[in-house]
């Protein structure tokens, strides 16, 4: 792993999980997820869990359709990070995985199984401004900073 953002609280016991995240820019903006979780509402980048013997360009694929029904192709792996936070139930948990750029390919609303999340397309002084984890906000940054 690169990076490591976020700070492990003493006594808890992070959970290790496989992650990836993607950059899907759109006419000068980025697709991010509004999560609606009450108070608790937040923005993520397109992205989530790997799950099973899935690969991390298999994971991008299935979560952005299932966030925003979006349907992408993985482009570049720009770095890797971890992300220590704690679920909107208390799990402790650390994403780590990589960071891509992706291309639109498609747009399919019966992909979208996640209720709670909504796509939006932010600039990405927004996305900086907005999204809830430092790692997302770096990979923006990173981003730009490459496009540069």
């Amino acid at each position: 792993m690169k990076l490591q953002f976020g700070t492990a609280r003493p006594g808890l016991d992070y959970h290790h999980r496989a992650a990836t995240f993607g950059l899907a820019e759109r006419d000068g903006r980025l697709a991010c997820v509004r999560v609606a979780r009450g108070e608790a509402t937040y923005f993520d980048l397109p992205g989530g869990a790997v799950d099973g013997e899935e690969s991390e360009q298999q994971a991008l694929i299935r979560e952005f359709g299932e966030e925003t029904g979006l349907i992408v192709q993985p482009i570049d792996r720009l770095t890797e990070a971890g992300q220590f936070f704690r679920k909107t139930e208390g799990a402790p948990i650390n994403n780590v995985g990589g960071y891509w750029t992706v291309s639109l390919t498609g747009f399919d609303p019966a992909l979208q199984c996640e209720a709670d999340h909504e796509l939006v397309w932010l600039t990405p002084q927004d996305a900086l401004a907005s999204l809830r984890h430092d790692a997302h906000a770096w990979a923006v940054a990173s981003w730009l900073r490459a496009k540069s």
